[in-house]
């Protein structure tokens, strides 16, 4: 990011969920509560993966690395908002905003990707079963993880590049509680059709396509369970589907209501921006732990006796 800002103003206020001391607090509590139980739980998915070999399949190789995007997620947001929640400056200069948002976007874009590609796991799963390890190899595993990595990244990208060419002057409070573009676009005194566009057509190309690859592969994985005869099989089958479903249903329903929409900021947008960027991540260890036995009597095990770490490797 070569590209300097001749912008006035060289750094923000965040406004934040409240200027009331009390409720600050509150906030910091809960903000708190729920980040130490994101690393936790995130992080002991990724173990419970690592040190169990009969998890070394795809579909867990991609929850691994969910939840790996969904603790970076977070804790690009959640360390800055606990800060402010307990300091009279709750000051951010125009750099770190700029990086905030990219790496706020890059880690969101991969993790709609990935979700995409466990949709598509669970249809070869379902609908092409005696191919699956065939299609989901090693190596194309590897390649749908770096492509999720790649693709959040450029996505971030375009998102933070057009604010390099926005104009600041004044005022500077940014109202919200991290730097999103569109609270940081409406104070900038330069056009912002071109960082609009730009940030519209991206994030409307991203949903487009993922939300498309999502439908198909769900009406055919439905088709597919409604054939089984066994209604244990087909049990089975929505199970497996069940907690990706929900998971997608919850982070890409507020993404939706927030970006794909003209430039216009309502107060609510707030409280979206609360659920997917603070629970969703705590809400996913939970939904996969909740409704899967597999991970379930895996983290037993690691529970109740010492395991070795062996080599990881996608069945």
């Amino acid at each position: 990011m070569a590209v300097r800002n001749e912008s006035r103003v060289s750094e923000f206020i965040l406004l934040g969920l409240s200027n009331t001391p009390e409720l600050q607090i509150v906030f910091f509590v809960v903000f708190l509560i729920v980040y130490l139980f994101t690393i936790a739980g995130n992080v002991l998915i990724m173990v419970t993966i690592y040190v169990h070999s009969n998890l070394h399949s795809p579909m867990y190789f991609f929850l691994s690395n969910l939840s790996f995007l969904d603790l970076c997620f977070s804790t690009v947001t959640v360390p800055k908002s606990l800060v402010n929640f307990l300091s009279q400056s709750k000051t951010i200069s125009l750099n770190d905003c700029i990086a905030q948002l990219f790496f706020f976007h890059f880690f969101s874009g991969a993790d709609v990707i990935n979700l995409t590609l466990m949709a598509y796991d669970r249809y070869v799963a379902i609908c092409n079963p005696l191919r699956y390890t065939t299609i989901m190899s090693r190596r194309t595993c590897l390649y749908f993880v770096i492509s999720s990595w790649v693709g959040g990244f450029f996505h971030g990208l375009t998102q933070a590049l057009p604010t390099f060419q926005l104009s600041f002057c004044g005022p500077n409070e940014i109202d919200h509680f991290f730097c999103e573009l569109r609270p940081l676009s409406v104070l900038a005194c330069s056009g912002i059709f071109i960082s609009e566009t730009v940030s519209m057509a991206n994030s409307g190309s991203i949903a487009v396509v993922c939300f498309v690859v999502l439908m198909i592969s769900y009406l055919y994985i439905i088709s597919t369970i409604l054939k089984i005869r066994s209604a244990e099989g087909r049990r089975k089958a929505f199970s497996t589907c069940a907690s990706h479903l929900l998971v997608v249903i919850l982070f890409f329903g507020p993404c939706v209501f927030i970006y794909m929409r003209p430039l216009v900021t309502f107060s609510i947008d707030k409280l979206f921006s609360v659920f997917y960027t603070i629970l969703t991540p705590l809400l996913n260890p939970i939904i996969y732990t909740l409704r899967n036995e597999e991970v379930k009597k895996a983290m037993t095990r690691l529970r109740d006796r010492k395991v070795s770490f062996p080599e990881m490797h996608i069945n």
